[in-house]
């Protein structure tokens, strides 16, 4: 199946996103944390290619330092989500019974709350940090991945391979990994990356509201809350961190609308 413009669109974006995270371990034009108060709040210049912030400090390095932690939080986030999801919905779907139901009430009552109203609480425990962070959101999108991998499980645990396995006295946790496991990969995913973008929105809003990583490390979220009393006479303070924002989650948007319909020919488009 030839890729469709959405992936390289999207492919592109994501990794013109992760080079910058990348570049920022190695190089910045200059020291994201520096303070020089006789430059604050510079126009965009050939010095400054995108201005610097209340502080001075360059917003171009803040954004590719930014980049990296933003990204890293969302991708650890991720996978702490699926790894709890895979884990509840696996025994749940194979399991059944009062086990299921059990499991099953736990997930809904997760699932009741707003991902982000349910982060916010863990947030206000935990107090802000970025491995608060991940456990917050990770603990909120979890109960997503569960429902997809116990209907997904539902359907494959009645499959003839499956019974095979049974009957030939493989244990439950052998068949589950060995055959129905690998049968949840493809909407695993992409359900992986929508909630890529779903995490990293959570979490620029946590740090916009405070509670994401304290400053002074940089986030795209906490530059965007940092910039917003000077929309008016810094705009790039908040255009910058918005613009990567928003290429992000169109980069995964467009990716995980590629991958679906490369997972279900059905899907796809004439």
């Amino acid at each position: 199946m030839k890729l469709r413009a959405n992936a390289w669109i999207g492919g592109t974006l994501l990794a013109a996103m992760a080079l910058l995270a990348v570049t920022s371990f190695f190089w910045t034009p200059f020291n994201p944390l520096r303070v020089q108060p006789r430059l604050r709040l510079h126009p965009p210049s050939a010095d400054f290619l995108l201005g610097t912030d209340e502080f001075g400090r360059d917003v171009l390095s803040r954004i590719m330092a930014g980049a990296a932690t933003s990204l890293l939080v969302a991708a650890t986030t991720v996978l702490v989500a699926l790894a709890l999801g895979v884990v509840v919905g696996l025994v749940s779907g194979y399991v059944r019974g009062w086990v299921d139901r059990l499991l099953m009430v736990v997930n809904d009552a997760l699932l009741a709350f707003p991902g982000i109203l349910l982060a916010l609480g863990v947030m206000a425990v935990l107090g802000a940090n970025k491995w608060g962070i991940v456990f917050a959101l990770g603990l909120a999108y979890a109960p997503t991945a569960a429902r997809v991998v116990r209907g997904t499980v539902l359907s494959l645990r009645e499959k003839e391979y499956v019974e095979a396995s049974r009957v030939i006295g493989n244990s439950g946790l052998r068949t589950l990994i060995v055959h129905v496991l690998p049968n949840c990969v493809a909407p695993l995913v992409v359900l992986a990356t929508s909630m890529f973008g779903w995490v990293i929105l959570s979490e620029s809003a946590l740090s916009f509201l405070g509670l994401g990583v304290p400053p002074p490390a940089p986030t795209w979220g906490n530059m965007l809350s940092s910039g917003r009393p000077y929309i008016e006479s810094a705009a790039w303070l908040g255009i910058a961190p918005g613009a990567c924002i928003a290429c992000a989650l169109l980069g995964v948007n467009l990716v995980g609308d590629a991958l679906r319909d490369w997972f279900d020919p059905r899907m796809e488009r004439s």
